[in-house]
């Protein structure tokens, strides 16, 4: 009897040990949910919300049904982020809510809640969600002291809570040893900044803050821009060095208040009096020496009376001109000794040496116009200076290259030029003429008033952003502009070399220009072999011209991860530059982490962002010979553009900036 009954029983047992096992998931799930819609509540406060939100109801699963803000693992339906990045939310951030229910706890990585109006409460619990690893707050109206126990959160990596009201020291973040990014800019923090691993750290800001004290060793591998706005501290990278700022010792304190009660001895009187009398000797001797110079000096003849002809002699770093949001502009007037007179002068007759090639509103322009004209200087780079120079009596506004440190003799010049100018695309700024001499090389173009994409990108006014479409628009076109002179060139053994965002351009109708195109030598900055194809293009080789060509596409490749994640091509400080900061976010599986934030809320598509990332991690390929051809890449971009046309309705201007 028992025999015969096992196939029933069997079945039988099997659904009720089913059931059992989902009533039991359920009620686990019904908890999470529950703490989950608490913890919405709490956020969104009485305002109304700036974006719709879907789901978050209690009869509802946040993974099956889409919750607006809420991404699921994939195999296993638990939570794995909550973001809400400007969604006006006028609520309370409260981390228990979320962090004391076991589920959540062991399975939420990301929560991501800034450009909103929170105030937050409790924010120690947040240590009890321990498998955090990207926390961002910023830009809401949390205050309060830092709590000591979110130095628990071993597998937090980033950390944003930057343009808060956070007060307080910062001494324990150091303890995590995983962290490669703390944003805290305008807070009010206290307290010294703690011994960090720089080394691990690839983005790092606590300036405008209450901070002071010494930087700690390493901490010079971030620019001094990461420590401004903190005037208690002090050492390098900063100006101020801690050494003026060290109050004297007590020793020779007291040594000073015993002499000035004793008053000097003899000896000291003797030694000062000697060091006076020498000072003074030393100075009737300069004094003597200047009023000899004055009298010889001869006056300037080729720059105008009222402009000042003195040789700048402050420092210039040319990093300065790659930051927009610094002072990337400064006035200067083109000293014949500073700017480009010099010894070429003295080389001919200046005033027919000035050759024209395309643009008739130039022609008759002299050399000594542009000596005399009044200039501002716009940047100053390894391979030489550009200024904008005004031409009066042309009525027009000229951008002047100075070249230094090329060897190429003034035939070959010429020739490059000229054959240069034969090459014309719409998308590339044309050389309008040039002047030539043993010790000087000047190249003229029509002055682009609107600015670089480098300004673009990483000197927008708050508020304004630089659009999806916008971007993909500049993406596409600066990949046909160099696919065509790569094909009109690349017998000449003629890449641009020196390809950057900076030297893209927007002309009046702000279209994307290529500038500056073959006039440099091929930049080392991609570890490609260096050949400096210019001076000895007829001696490379198939391979070696190539090479040369392909690094052009590993600067394209770099200017694509600018207009992808908004971050200049330097921003890593620790000698990990973009292109390999990107490589070894994706290798993470951090894919949309590399992305702009001003993207993914303006909603732009990911699938056509992550397209474009894979042809610019082809691009920077540290094998030259794996990367794809340009007309391979134009190909591709023009395809991700296309559809990105078909799916969205695209201004027909090719530029947007939106407030």
């Amino acid at each position: 009897m028992i025999v015969k009954m096992k196939p029933i029983l069997i079945p039988v047992f099997l659904i009720f040990l089913f059931f059992s096992v989902q009533k039991k998931t359920e009620s686990v799930e019904v908890s999470s949910i529950d703490a989950l819609v608490s913890f919405f509540e709490n956020l969104s406060g009485n305002l109304s919300l700036s974006k719709p939100v879907s789901g978050w109801a209690r009869d509802s699963d946040p993974c099956e049904h889409n919750w607006t803000g809420i991404v699921c693992f994939d195999q296993i339906p638990s939570v794995k982020s909550i973001t809400f990045e400007s969604f006006n939310l006028s609520g309370t951030f409260k981390p228990d809510t979320i962090c004391s229910d076991t589920s959540l706890a062991a399975s939420i990585v990301v929560i991501s809640l800034g450009d909103n109006n929170l105030v937050g409460e409790n924010l120690e619990a947040l240590a009890e969600c321990k498998k955090l690893t990207h926390f961002y707050v910023s830009r809401n109206r949390f205050s309060g002291v830092i709590p000591e126990s979110l130095s628990h959160l071993n597998n937090l990596k980033r950390l944003d809570i930057s343009n808060n009201a956070f007060s307080g020291p910062v001494s324990s973040f150091p303890r995590i040893s995983g962290l490669i990014e703390f944003v805290a800019q305008n807070n009010r923090l206290s307290g010294s900044i703690p011994e960090f691993d720089f080394s691990n750290l690839v983005n790092l800001n606590v300036s405008n803050n209450d901070l002071s004290g010494p930087i700690p060793p390493g901490g010079d591998l971030f620019p001094a821009a990461s420590y401004l706005g903190n005037p208690g501290l002090c050492g390098n990278p900063l100006p101020n060095s801690c050494e003026t700022q060290l109050p004297t010792p007590p020793s020779a304190a007291q040594k000073s208040d015993d002499r000035k009660k004793d008053g000097p001895n003899a000896a000291e009187v003797l030694m000062y009096s000697g060091y006076a009398l020498v000072g003074f000797g030393l100075f009737l001797v300069i004094v003597i020496k200047l009023c000899k110079k004055k009298r010889t000096k001869k006056p300037e003849s080729l720059v105008e009376e009222g402009h000042d002809t003195r040789e700048s002699k402050e420092p210039y770093d040319a990093s300065e001109t790659l930051t927009f949001a610094s002072n990337e502009f400064r006035s200067v007037v083109m000293s014949k000794s500073e700017v480009f007179a010099g010894n070429s002068v003295e080389s001919g007759p200046v005033s027919s040496s000035l050759i024209v090639l395309t643009s008739p509103e130039v022609n008759g322009l002299r050399f000594e116009e542009l000596l005399k004209a009044p200039a501002e200087l716009l940047g100053r780079g390894k391979y030489g200076s550009v200024y904008k120079v005004k031409c009066e009596e042309h009525g027009m506004m000229l951008a002047v290259k100075r070249i230094k440190d090329w060897s190429l003799g003034s035939s070959d010049f010429k020739s490059r030029m000229k054959r240069l100018n034969h090459v014309k695309h719409a998308s590339v700024l044309p050389v309008v003429a040039f002047y030539c001499s043993k010790q000087e090389k000047l190249l003229v173009y029509e002055y682009q008033p609107n600015g670089s994409l480098l300004k673009f990108l990483h000197g927008m006014p708050t508020g304004q952003t630089f659009d999806w479409s916008s971007r993909l628009g500049v993406a596409s076109t600066i990949a046909e502009a160099l696919a065509f002179m790569h094909d009109e060139l690349r017998q000449d053994g003629i890449p641009h070399g020196n390809l950057k965002s900076s030297n893209i351009l927007f002309n009046k109708n702000m279209e994307p220009c290529i500038s500056e195109y073959g006039l440099m030598t091929i930049d080392n900055s991609d570890n490609s072999p260096a050949i400096d194809i210019i001076n000895n293009t007829s001696q490379l080789n198939p391979d070696q011209i190539e090479s040369a060509f392909r690094a052009d596409i590993h600067a394209l490749g770099v200017i694509l991860l600018e207009l992808l994640t908004g971050k200049p091509p330097m921003v890593q400080n620790n000698g990990m530059d973009l292109a390999k900061w990107v490589v070894s976010v994706v290798k993470e599986e951090w894919t949309v982490e590399v992305f702009d934030r001003a993207l993914i809320r303006e909603g732009a598509s990911e699938e056509r962002m992550v397209n474009l990332l894979q042809i610019a991690i082809k691009c920077v390929d540290r094998s030259p010979d794996s990367r794809p051809s340009i007309n391979q890449i134009a190909l591709m971009i023009n395809n991700i553009k296309e559809e990105d046309e078909r799916s969205l309705d695209v201004s027909e201007s090719p530029f947007e900036i939106r407030n």
